[in-house]
């Protein structure tokens, strides 16, 4: 196994190596204090203002793609082989204003200007992907950045106009050059470097990484780290031991057979987008309403899984649909159904130096109405107070079976047992689910928290089963704003 013990990434225009390096510390801290690039700026330093964001190009099965990221939780450990553009490194093709900050100016997108270089880079990936975007565009793409002084008008006018200051820049020029210089990296190399205690791995294949956790079953994997993260950054929690594996291509595939989707572990919400929405378009607007664009394309479905929250996003919808998990541990391999993985709260059935693979997502049957919906006090970019997905089959104008998940309700994402067996069997009416939310009381004891109390915990949960017999009926939704 061939060794490297330094990383490498492309910084704008200039190659940096690092040797000594620790598993915590952030794009952020390195661009700001070390590098002295500081119009990347420190905000929330959690993920969600996205005054930190910058563009992290990677090469993949297609290509050199850009995405923008979250800095301040983004570890420069995982930046090995990528290239990192700041605000800095924008430019127009005379030299000048690029055609996105000179939208921003001349449609007085800037006032105190501490979160402009974020919004100017959130802005600048969806210019490279789509110079003319719509104003539903616009807004999804700036879920993640904040502002409080200009307000959103002006920063989407900019953003309407921005194609027309130009479709051309040195960085697009530039891509045949970048590609080349990541590609000459790409040694397939185990990776491994330290500063004092602290430690990170980035293994050379997916058969590596077995391996490294074979060796250091005590290791973190870190995936987008959009919560390990938040460990680093708000509790100062120290990681002795890391394992980075956002580069392993083997990770990120999406198959499709007969029956399912099988998608790999490390594929981002971005990533998965495509192919969730023309299998199971129920989830659309769920989807949308996850983070922010910077989260969405550094979290991972895997590890919003592996990480075991009660109120992670993708479990309620993912369990509804019957989705299976696969582990591996060595060379050897397990399937179970996902709801099985959460044991309690914070434990999951995962056993030393086992991951997770893939997750596999049966195809909807037939006669089977699906939902998704998430109820949190933000619309956009906000946690989960209570997340549901639905699976009801109905034949004959009778329900055959059902598959009712919640998140935020109990320990763990879980179904509601009680709830689908006041279902079964029942004809497919208002009455019937009416029953059905009358049982959720037998199968959940909310707790209260800053998100929400138990009481209202339980009645939008109850309410959400009203809300889908009422859609399935044709019925504008309820709630449209909530979920």
């Amino acid at each position: 196994m061939q060794l490297r013990p330094e990383i490498r990434l492309l910084l704008n225009d200039r190659i940096v190596t690092r040797a000594r390096l620790g598993a915590t510390e952030t794009l952020l801290d390195f661009l700001r204090l070390d590098q002295r690039l500081r119009g990347t700026k420190e905000g929330c330093a959690e993920g969600d203002c996205g005054a930190c964001t910058v563009l992290v190009g990677r090469l993949g099965p297609d290509g050199l793609v850009y995405e923008p990221v979250n800095a301040c939780i983004r570890f420069l450990a995982s930046c090995d082989g990528c290239h990192v553009v700041t605000v800095e490194h924008l430019r127009g093709a005379d030299g000048g204003l690029h055609p996105v900050q000179r939208a921003m100016v001349e449609h007085h997108g800037s006032q105190c200007g501490f979160c402009t270089p974020g919004f100017v880079m959130a802005l600048y990936a969806l210019w490279m992907a789509n110079p003319h975007p719509s104003e539903a565009q616009l807004e999804r793409a700036l879920q993640g950045n904040l502002c409080r002084c200009t307000g959103y008008a002006p920063i989407i006018r900019a953003g309407l106009a921005m194609g027309g200051y130009g479709t051309t820049d040195p960085l697009i020029a530039e891509r045949a050059q970048v590609s080349a210089q990541l590609q000459a990296w790409q040694d397939g190399a185990r990776v491994d470097v330290a500063d004092g205690e602290s430690r990170a791995i980035l293994p050379a294949s997916v058969d590596d990484l077995a391996r490294v956790l074979a060796e250091h079953p005590e290791a973190r994997i870190i995936a987008g780290a959009t919560d390990v993260g938040l460990w680093v950054t708000k509790f100062l929690r120290d990681l002795p031991l890391a394992v980075f594996i956002g580069h392993l291509d083997g990770l990120r595939g999406i198959t499709e057979t007969d029956d399912a989707l099988h998608i790999g572990a490390m594929v981002s919400y971005s990533q998965a987008y495509g192919p969730l929405m023309a299998e199971f378009p129920h989830m659309a607007r769920y989807w949308d309403r996850i983070a922010g664009w910077q989260v969405r394309s550094m979290g991972t479905l895997g590890g919003n899984i592996a990480n075991g929250s009660p109120i992670g996003d993708t479990p309620p919808p993912f369990i509804a649909l019957g989705a299976r998990l696969v582990l591996r541990q060595g060379e050897a391999r397990r399937e179970l159904p996902l709801e099985e993985f959460f044991l309690d709260y914070g434990k999951q059935d995962r056993r030393a130096g086992e991951f997770v693979e893939s997750i596999i997502l049966p195809k909807p049957a037939p006669d089977t109405l699906h939902a998704a919906y998430k109820i949190s006090k933000r619309r956009d970019e906000d946690i989960s107070a209570v997340a549901a997905g639905f699976a009801v089959t109905v034949q004959g104008g009778a329900i055959a079976g059902a598959r009712l998940a919640f998140g935020g309700m109990a320990a763990t994402p879980k179904r509601a047992a009680q709830a689908e067996a006041a279902l079964i069997g029942q004809p497919f009416a208002l009455e019937s689910l009416q029953a059905a939310a009358d049982a959720l009381r037998d199968d959940f004891t909310p707790l209260s928290d800053m998100r929400a109390s138990a009481a209202y915990r339980m009645r939008a949960a109850q309410n959400l089963l009203i809300r889908f017999w009422h859609e399935s009926q044709g019925t504008p939704a309820m709630l449209e704003d909530a979920s």
